[in-house]
């Protein structure tokens, strides 16, 4: 994932918590914002991965695999707009005894939401 891909100042993730709209899964909330000066410009993604999720490697190791998943499904993310992707307590363990393919399905679940 690039680095013009990626939501990282505090600014861009307070516009998307105060200014978006949310769709949440038992393990996942997706928040999202539309830009509309930039409305055909490419998805960004930031990631919340609280302390509750895990240990520090637990949590580096969750945002790895969620940056893999969302680079794996980037066609079937609406562009122009900017996402925070939050875990919740429970996620790097079920990704962990789960695999690659069920995490895929969890972060499908929650986009499928937005286009709903």
């Amino acid at each position: 994932m690039e680095r013009r891909q990626r939501l990282s100042r505090s600014r861009d993730f307070d516009a998307v918590y105060r200014q978006g709209r949310s769709v949440s899964s038992r393990t996942l909330t997706l928040h999202w914002f539309t830009r509309d000066e930039d409305a055909d410009g490419v998805p960004r993604l930031g990631l919340a991965i609280p302390r509750a999720v895990g240990s520090a490697v637990a949590r580096n190791r969750l945002k790895r695999q969620l940056r893999a998943v969302w680079v794996e499904l980037g066609t079937d993310v609406p562009s122009g707009r900017d996402y925070v992707l939050a875990a919740r307590p429970g996620l790097a363990e079920a990704a962990e005894s789960r695999g690659h393919e069920w995490l895929v399905e969890q972060v499908r679940e929650v986009i499928g939401k937005v286009h709903a």
